[in-house]
C-alpha cells in the first residue's frame, strides 16, 4: 500500500485517545490523511453533532468507541451498567450518522468504519452487557451499509478481539500467565494481533480501494471465532 493512498481524505477519528484511537491516527496520518483526532466523551447527546460541525468536511468516519468491559454475572446486571455500556458505544452512531451523512449524501461518497468487537459474533462467560452493545454496534454497520450504499456511501465495522491495545489488553494483561495461556488455548494465530496490523487493515478500507464492501463486519481476532 502506497504511503499516499490516503492523501487528501479528511478522516475522524472518535474517541482518538482510547482503545484503537491512538494508533489509528499514526497509521492514517503515515498514508497521507488529514486526520481529525477528536477525544470528546461522546454520551453526551449533543456531543456527535459537535464534533462533527467542528471537523468541517468529513471524507471518512472511524468510530472508534469503546468502554472498560463490564464482566458481571448476568443475573447481576443492573440498568447503570447496561445504560453506561449502551450510552458510550452504541448511542453515538446514529448521532454521528445524522450529523455526517448529509454532507456524504450530497457529495455521494464517504465511508464510516466502527471498530466493533468479536464478542458480538462468539458467547463468553460473564460479557453479556458487553457483548450485546457490541453486536448492535454490528447489527447498525449491516443495516445502514445496505442502507447507504446506493449513495455510494461505504459503512463497514472491524470484529476485534486479541488484538494489542491500551483499553483491553494493555501490557499488565498480557505479562498475566492467564491471557497466555488463553491465548495458545483460543486464538490459532497463537498470539496478539499488533495494534499496526489491524490499523493497517482499517487504512486500506478507508482507501479508494475498498470501494465494494458494503455493511460487511470483519472479524481482526486472529482466528478466534473460528474455533
Amino acid at each position: 500500500m502506497s504511503d499516499a493512498m490516503l492523501a487528501g481524505k479528511r478522516i475522524l477519528v472518535t474517541q482518538a485517545g482510547d482503545f484503537m484511537g491512538p494508533v489509528l491516527c499514526e497509521v492514517l496520518a503515515g498514508h497521507g490523511a488529514t486526520v481529525l483526532a477528536s477525544t470528546a466523551p461522546l454520551d453526551d447527546p449533543a456531543a456527535p453533532a459537535r464534533e462533527v460541525a467542528a471537523a468541517g468536511t468529513v471524507d471518512v468516519l472511524v468510530a472508534n468507541l469503546a468502554v472498560p468491559a463490564p464482566s458481571t454475572e448476568a443475573q447481576h446486571v443492573g440498568d447503570d451498567e447496561w445504560r453506561h455500556t449502551f450510552a458510550h458505544m452504541v448511542d453515538p452512531l446514529p448521532r454521528l450518522a445524522r450529523a455526517l451523512l448529509p454532507q456524504m449524501i450530497e457529495r455521494r461518497r464517504g465511508r464510516i468504519i466502527v471498530m466493533g468487537s468479536a464478542a458480538a459474533l462468539r458467547g463468553q462467560r460473564r460479557t453479556s452487557t458487553y457483548s450485546a452493545a457490541r453486536g448492535a454496534q454490528l447489527a447498525y454497520v449491516q443495516a445502514l451499509g445496505v442502507e447507504m450504499a446506493p449513495h455510494h456511501i461505504q459503512v463497514n465495522a472491524i470484529a476485534q478481539n486479541f488484538v494489542e491495545n491500551p483499553t483491553y489488553f494493555p501490557p499488565e494483561v498480557q505479562a498475566n500467565p492467564k491471557v497466555q495461556e488463553r491465548l495458545k488455548r483460543e486464538v490459532p494465530l497463537g498470539r496478539l494481533v499488533s495494534p499496526q496490523e489491524d490499523a493497517q487493515f482499517v487504512a486500506y478500507l478507508c482507501s479508494d480501494a475498498a470501494a465494494c464492501f458494503v455493511g460487511q463486519v470483519f472479524p481482526v481476532c486472529g482466528g478466534w471465532v473460528q474455533r
